[in-house]
């Protein structure tokens, strides 16, 4: 544990989510308190439970789309559920997630004088014309889409920090998230690392949205939640936006031909129509996070891909048992 003077007191909305139970399990490693807000809308108490007897660990059942009064040193803002299954499945809660969230945290923040952190996304970029996507880009959105709750959601939540941080000079910092992999997944959240593994898993047909020639990056977890830190201790005057995520770029199908090997799975490959504003290409520039944070991932593929499918086929089977 580090020395007191370096001890937060850490709020992470969304905490009980993939990437927050994460980041909750990295700020306690590092000797920080941490409470987690979540509405459980996506998060799963599971993957905290592990953390419940923690004596610097607190839960607190809430929405970020209400404010909340409690005393921090930081805010990590993370609420916000983000696949498409789960964000479309209630679209105007998904937005007001996102700005509603924003203002209510950022108003947190502001009464706190607390540096707060906004968990962004690449998909600001939209079906992105420029490749790879650097920060600068503006996008390539679509506003009436299935997408736009989220994708818009979290453009104007971007707008509301930097606003918040002109007019009342919070320390902000914002990170554009790409892809992201690893275990606590959500094992229906129809992404297609998750929903490859699954479907591997259980010996069924994998299914691949158009030719399978769309890319993607996948980033592990850990390697993210290292560019979050390192973005939150970063010097003040470093706002971001900045990218997170890994560079290197897969097709769908390659990843589809990689779970199969590593799963030994006798699943096919089955072909499906492309789905609405699904972006044909998605892989970030993170020379910013090089330059500025001394951040890249360190993970392999292959290698997180084993550790993700380790964490599935345990959870299938116990559902399998139960």
């Amino acid at each position: 544990m580090k020395h007191n003077d370096t001890t937060r007191r850490i709020l992470v909305t969304g905490g009980a989510g993939f990437l927050g139970s994460h980041l909750c399990d990295r700020l306690l490693a590092d000797g920080h308190e941490v409470i987690c807000a979540d509405n459980l809308f996506t998060g799963s108490k599971q993957n905290i439970a592990h953390l419940r007897d923690h004596p610097r660990f607190e839960f607190i059942r809430h929405d970020v789309t209400f404010p909340l009064y409690i005393e921090v040193d930081q805010i990590y803002n993370l609420a916000c559920p983000a696949s498409p299954i789960h964000y479309q499945h209630d679209p105007v809660q998904t937005t007001k997630t996102s700005v509603h969230g924003a203002i209510n945290m950022l108003g947190l923040a502001k009464r706190l004088r607390a540096r707060i952190f906004q968990a962004s996304t690449s998909e600001v970029y939209g079906d992105p014309v420029v490749h790879p996507q650097q920060e600068d880009y503006w996008g390539n959105v679509n506003p009436i889409g299935l997408r736009s709750c989220y994708d818009e959601g979290k453009r104007c939540a971007e707008t509301l920090f930097f606003d918040y941080h002109r007019q009342h000079q919070l320390e902000i910092k914002v990170a554009r998230i790409f892809n992201t992999y690893g275990p606590r997944m959500h094992p229906n959240d129809g992404r297609v690392v998750s929903n490859f593994i699954v479907q591997a898993l259980r010996g069924e047909p994998i299914t691949v949205y158009g030719e399978g020639t769309q890319t993607r990056s996948f980033c592990f977890v850990d390697d993210l939640i290292e560019g979050f830190v390192r973005l939150m201790d970063s010097p003040p005057e470093f706002t971001g936006p900045v990218n997170l995520g890994n560079p290197g770029e897969f097709t769908i199908r390659e990843l589809a031909e990689i779970v199969i090997e590593l799963t030994g799975s006798k699943s096919s490959i089955v072909k499906r129509p492309l789905p609405a504003d699904d972006p044909m290409q998605r892989r970030p520039d993170i020379t910013l996070a090089r330059e500025r944070l001394g951040w890249q991932p360190t993970i392999a593929l292959r290698d997180g891909l084993v550790r993700t499918i380790a964490y599935f086929d345990q959870l299938l089977s116990g559902h399998r048992a139960a």
